[in-house]
């Protein structure tokens, strides 16, 4: 006897915005000197950066239908967005450092109440949202728990300024976990 097949799986999804080629080839060039620098964090992959500007986690199947729809108004009511990446960052303390960040700067105001609209679509179809404030920033590398980490390296980037660029649209991206994570586009919407 076979059991019965159960629900769906949740798909790990999230709202994003992914910076031109010319803008994440700028920013891999100024990263290039911290990359083996002593205590560097595990980098990801410049094909992967993104800015996330909702992570939703599980999400079951039968709900992404309803989120395609409900995020189709919220993104509309963008107007045209120009961002630049600049600065860096951390998250975690300087002893022991979570996450290596680059900073986002331009329409910052704009892109956050992006990012609020879409928490608040989400949440209508009963998701469940995060509650901690909208914080641009694209992640670049991630420190090893328990291992030595230079908490001080983000500093290096303080003075970086990269290309201005506009914002062309909003993605709904899937993650599939494993060594190194992949992304699907689920969907897709035009700013501005």
């Amino acid at each position: 006897m076979s059991a019965a097949p159960g629900p769906p799986a949740a798909r790990r999804l999230f709202f994003a915005v992914t910076p031109p080629p010319a803008a994440r080839d700028d920013l891999d060039r100024a990263l290039a000197p911290l990359r083996e620098a002593p205590g560097a964090p595990r980098w990801t992959a410049p094909d992967r950066w993104h800015l996330t500007l909702l992570f939703l986690g599980g999400v079951p199947a039968a709900d992404v239908d309803g989120l395609v729809a409900a995020a189709a108004p919220a993104v509309a009511a963008t107007p045209a967005l120009t961002l630049r990446l600049a600065g860096g960052g951390r998250f975690g303390s300087r002893r022991r450092p979570q996450v290596c960040w680059a900073g986002v700067t331009g329409d910052g105001d704009a892109l956050a109440a992006l990012a609020g609209r879409l928490a608040r679509a989400a949440a209508g179809l009963g998701l469940p949202v995060e509650e901690r404030p909208f914080r641009a920033h694209l992640t670049l590398g991630r420190w090893r728990p328990g291992r030595p980490g230079d908490g001080d390296l983000p500093d290096r980037l303080a003075g970086y300024r990269g290309p201005g660029w506009p914002v062309t649209e909003v993605e709904l991206l899937e993650s599939t976990l494993g060594a190194a994570p992949r992304y699907a586009r689920v969907a897709a919407w035009p700013v501005g």
